[in-house]
């Protein structure tokens, strides 16, 4: 079994992932994630994904690396809006078969959230498939279920399921929302 990536294997995306990322995406969806796309997912259809969005200035994404492998990845997506540049969404928190159950997960989402802290950002959000294993991780990180829509999306093979959302508050929001309380 191999160990996690150490903390210096989380980096930020640099172009030189995006192949890495391609076979993620197809590996995870491939498996049955729900992250937006339908499986088999064509790997030109994932790497052409990937590459439009290593340069897009409203996304920030990091990256996991076991030794050369990409084994896992997580962004925050930034409104361009005035009145929305208090909060982010965490999008495509994802963890490779192989490197599941060994607390990658958890390590992503906390770089995503410091990440999110070091650019001014007080208030996440995210939607996740209801009943999805990843919900158990952010329930256990700190995040608020704020709801469920039926038949947000489908799933990789097609079938509409219903999709949680949940929020945090951070940074200095998070403080205040604690003395609030």
């Amino acid at each position: 079994m191999n160990a996690l990536p150490d903390d210096d294997r989380i980096v930020r995306l640099t172009p030189s992932a995006v192949g890495g990322l391609a076979d993620l995406l197809v590996e995870v969806v491939d498996s049955g994630a729900s992250v937006g796309f339908l499986a088999p997912l064509d790997p030109a259809e994932a790497l052409t994904w990937w590459t439009s969005r290593a340069t897009d200035p409203a996304l920030a994404t990091w990256v996991a690396y076991d030794g050369p492998r990409v084994v896992g990845t997580v962004g925050l997506a930034f409104p361009g809006k005035p009145n929305s540049r208090h909060r982010a969404e965490l999008v495509k928190l994802m963890v490779g078969k192989a490197a599941r159950g060994k607390g990658l997960g958890r390590r992503l989402l906390a770089v995503a959230e410091q990440g999110a802290v070091a650019a001014g950002v007080t208030l996440l959000h995210l939607d996740t498939e209801t009943g999805s294993p990843v919900e158990r991780l952010y329930e256990w990180a700190g995040w608020t279920r704020a709801g469920v829509i039926p038949d947000y999306a489908a799933d990789p093979g097609g079938v509409l399921r219903p999709t949680t959302l949940y929020y945090k508050r951070i940074g200095a929001s998070a403080v205040q929302g604690d003395c609030q309380g």
